[in-house]
């Protein structure tokens, strides 16, 4: 059993930035472990219901409205949401606390239970998924949770069992992880994202990286051929002492519901993740045969009037739009906007010339993405989607494709890239009618 170094005292004064799911699992293990909480959020109308009664039985203090030293005073530990950048903590919070994510909280409680940790630009909710489903079929009890969903302190709180733990890991999670260690790190690629939350691309690239730091003798790195370089050039002790190995496409997965050669390589990374833990080629390869994309994740959501609509609002980078064009012979009608977090637009010229008919663009970002593609393919900008979707529509031909595949975040005008897909859906359905 390993020992994992146990951040909580009774009597600690912890603070919790964020009400989302991530931030109300975190409180709840902190009181069950003996702190004090403190609730900080900007907002104080956004807290849920649900939480709000949570926060009255367990008698948390709360602070909301703009961040202040005050609301972090005193503290011992602070757990920010994996959605507020260190970049607006940093200021607030006293030299003697110690900040860590809420799943390095939850990981300190379970010590016995093997970790895959998979993280990386672009992939990585695809690869845990299958990753899953892999285990699965090789008759392994399996977590599934992390920066996909289910907070990895339910699964303390409810008193889970698993063989593994999968988890999905962001850029901001790692970033305030100091001891987290998986049993088999996978980083599937590292192009750039989240600039308007990470100081620069380094910080962003050292943030994935963190994921090894803590790695030993018997531990797996498995890395995508693009990060190579990357880690070539990092000093991290973790990578010293892990097995270290690179994925790459061999050509033997094949899924009808996953298009592409970026997910060729998720199937292939995760097979090399799990094979670890037994996860013979004959499981993986009927996993795949059995698997359907996540929501989505270059979806098809309706079909109608000679056209076929696709759902890829997860694609929130430059790349993961390069890799849905790529996944598609059709002609594309695209459908991009929204809150740009960075990314070279021109990198997709040839792309856009040879598979897209037609951009609809919307929402915020117009300047950035019409002094990019200008010139370049048929281009308008609309306020809402909706509108956008209509004005391609009159451009369509029998046999094409739309695809909303933003290359942005959401938060322009949606609550998250599934609001966003929602969206998309009904204007999909409504359309091909």
């Amino acid at each position: 059993m390993e020992n994992r170094p146990q951040v909580v005292t009774p009597g600690c004064k912890a603070v919790v930035v964020g009400t989302g799911r991530s931030g109300q699992a975190a409180a709840a293990l902190l009181h069950s472990l003996g702190a004090s909480v403190r609730i900080v959020n900007m907002n104080e109308e956004s807290v849920p219901d649900s939480f709000r009664k949570v926060i009255a039985e367990c008698g948390f203090e709360t602070a909301f409205g703009p961040h202040t030293a005050e609301q972090f005073a005193g503290a011992d530990i602070v757990v920010p949401s994996p959605g507020v950048p260190m970049l607006k903590l940093a200021a607030f919070v006293p030299e003697q606390a110690v900040v860590l994510a809420e799943m390095e909280l939850a990981w300190s409680c379970i010590p016995d239970i093997p970790a895959i940790a998979v993280t990386g630009t672009n992939g990585k909710t695809t690869t845990v998924r299958l990753c899953d489903a892999m285990l699965r079929k090789a008759g392994k009890r399996v977590f599934l949770g992390g920066n996909i969903g289910t907070p990895l302190s339910e699964f303390v709180l409810e008193k889970q069992t698993a063989d593994v733990l999968v988890l999905e890991v962001s850029s901001f999670q790692l970033q305030t992880c100091r001891h987290f260690r998986p049993s088999v790190g996978l980083l599937l690629n590292v192009t750039e994202d989240h600039l308007d939350y990470h100081h620069d691309i380094q910080e962003y690239i050292d943030a994935k990286l963190q994921m090894f730091s803590n790695m030993k003798e018997g531990d797996a790195a498995l890395l995508g051929e693009n990060v190579q370089a990357l880690v070539a050039k990092a000093a991290n002790a973790g990578l010293q002492q892990a097995d270290v190995s690179v994925f790459s496409d061999t050509g033997r997965f094949a899924s009808a519901s996953l298009k592409g050669e970026h997910n060729r390589l998720n199937m292939e990374a995760a097979f090399a993740a799990t094979r670890q833990f037994g996860v013979s080629l004959d499981d993986a390869l009927a996993a795949v045969k059995d698997f359907s994309a996540a929501p989505h994740t270059l979806e098809v959501v309706a079909e109608g009037n000679g056209i076929v609509f696709v759902n890829d609002s997860k694609a929130t980078t430059v790349d993961s739009v390069r890799a849905a064009l790529e996944s598609f012979a059709e002609p594309v009608l695209l459908l991009a906007g929204g809150h740009y977090k960075g990314g070279d637009l021109t990198s997709l010229t040839d792309l856009l010339k040879k598979h897209v008919r037609a951009v609809g663009l919307y929402g915020d970002s117009r300047e950035v993405f019409e002094s990019a593609w200008t010139g370049i393919v048929d281009l308008e900008w609309h306020e809402a989607m909706e509108d956008a979707a209509r004005s391609l529509m009159q451009k369509a031909q029998e046999g094409d494709v739309m695809l909303l595949s933003p290359a942005t975040s959401s938060f322009d005008q949606y609550a998250n890239y599934k609001a966003r897909g929602d969206d998309f859906t009904r204007i999909a359905r409504k359309l091909s009618e």
